[in-house]
């Protein structure tokens, strides 16, 4: 049985260039949030969480629009946070973010993250799709998680403003990195939340792209093999 996990990081804030903690999302943020709802539409979700912020809340409340069947309900489990402090194999590069966080803040998230992983990341008993609204670096963990990387290399992976990350965890075999930070229903302007623009995507068109949910897949081979 596989249980997969689709991490959706909320849409763009409105004036999150001005240092505010949270707040409603822009309206690049709004279209952000329909776009993914809209390619997600197709997918039989049995559980929607949301972290409990304004801008994650939003996000999913838009997402209802076009995906009436889910109930999006928030998880503490969700909410932003630094997951890990810093260690002693750690680039020297990332120690100047830590020099506004305190020790608590880092035991909050370690302690979360932990919580986190065990509740989303261990195998289930019959299949399921889940969804996940979230934060950067919660996203972050999650992929780092699955490669068994160092604590601290959660650091430089980035999910742009609802960008899509699918796990796919198993029984009998570590979990699965099936997508990151997949972009394909966003249109060049609506690609935001990275730290280093990408002028690549302007010369691009974005077609949005529904996912066709496990099981599903052989189904629409054969239908097209009988076409």
């Amino acid at each position: 049985m596989s249980r997969y996990v689709y991490l959706v990081r909320h849409g763009e804030q409105l004036d999150a260039e001005h240092g505010l903690p949270d707040g409603p999302l822009s309206g690049r943020g709004q279209r952000q949030a329909r776009a993914i709802a809209e390619r997600l539409s197709g997918v039989p979700f049995s559980r929607v969480r949301t972290s409990p912020l304004q801008r994650a809340v939003e996000t999913a409340k838009l997402m209802t629009e076009y995906m009436p069947s889910i109930e999006p309900e928030p998880s503490a489990l969700l909410m932003d946070c630094i997951p890990s402090g810093p260690t002693p194999d750690m680039p020297s590069v990332f120690e100047p973010f830590y020099g506004g966080i305190t020790p608590e803040e880092i035991a909050a998230g370690e302690a979360q993250m932990a919580d986190a992983t065990a509740e989303w990341l261990s195998p289930s008993r019959d299949d399921r799709h889940e969804l996940l609204i979230t934060h950067n670096f919660v996203i972050a963990w999650f992929v780092r998680e699955v490669f068994g990387a160092p604590a601290w290399r959660w650091m430089g992976i980035n999910q742009a403003n609802c960008g899509l990350t699918i796990i796919r965890v198993r029984s009998a075999k570590p979990p699965v990195l099936v997508a990151h930070n997949d972009l394909g229903h966003l249109p060049a302007e609506l690609r935001t939340g990275l730290p280093v623009d990408q002028p690549f995507y302007a010369t691009r068109s974005a077609v949005p792209v529904l996912v066709t949910p496990p099981g599903r897949a052989a189904a629409s081979r054969a239908s097209r093999r009988r076409v």
